[in-house]
């Protein structure tokens, strides 16, 4: 089995989109390899392209005090995007940008093979799940896959220009430290929509 490091360098001078040329750094992923979960965004931003990590802005200020507020030190965590290069202005992914990037964030989730992946926002919800679901219906209800439970959660950079989502969003992290503290009982297992994502 692969591990992350070895991953990290047969992508890190990935030239397979045209945000090869673009970016400043390759923005990997962050956290531990051992990690139950998993949190999934869109796509690096300045600073994150600056720095070459995830979320080291405010939303990633904001996504750090939300798992404080739950008990989840940042660093037990992993930390990833769908797409491991800013798109240029912050424009929304391309269909064939996100095509190659999936594939190599589907192999970090293999690595890793955490118990839960939460996606944040729309995007990363819709390319996990595979089908177009607003983020408002299926937010903060966990999904069985072939592999895991996807957790949708609104993104915190959604929640800096809409300060009202934030209480729904500090609802769902308790619904998600409630749901990795309860024991997964087959009944749920049946209930829950399977899903076939490898």
């Amino acid at each position: 089995m692969m591990k992350l490091n070895e991953l990290y360098k047969k992508i890190e001078d990935c030239q397979q989109c045209s945000l090869g040329k673009t970016r400043t750094k390759l923005v990997f992923g962050t956290g531990s390899e051992e990690a139950e979960v998993v949190f999934v965004g869109e796509a690096p931003g300045y600073y994150e392209d600056q720095k070459g990590e995830p979320f080291v802005g405010e939303a990633g200020k904001l996504l750090t005090e939300l798992l404080e507020k739950i008990g989840i030190k940042r660093s037990e965590v992993y930390i990833a995007n769908v797409l491991k290069c800013r798109p240029p202005g912050n424009r929304d992914p391309a269909p064939e940008e996100v095509e190659i990037c999936k594939e190599h964030l589907l192999q970090q989730i293999e690595v890793i093979k955490p118990k839960v992946v939460c996606t944040l926002g729309n995007f990363a919800t819709q390319v996990i799940l595979g089908k177009k679901v607003p983020i408002s219906r299926v937010r903060g209800t966990p999904t069985l896959t072939k592999e895991f439970f996807v957790f949708p959660l609104y993104h915190p950079a959604a929640v800096l220009h809409q300060r009202w989502m934030l209480e729904p969003l500090e609802e769902d992290f308790q619904k998600l430290r409630e749901f990795l503290n309860s024991p997964i009982s087959v009944p749920q297992l049946q209930k829950a929509e399977q899903l076939d994502l490898f």
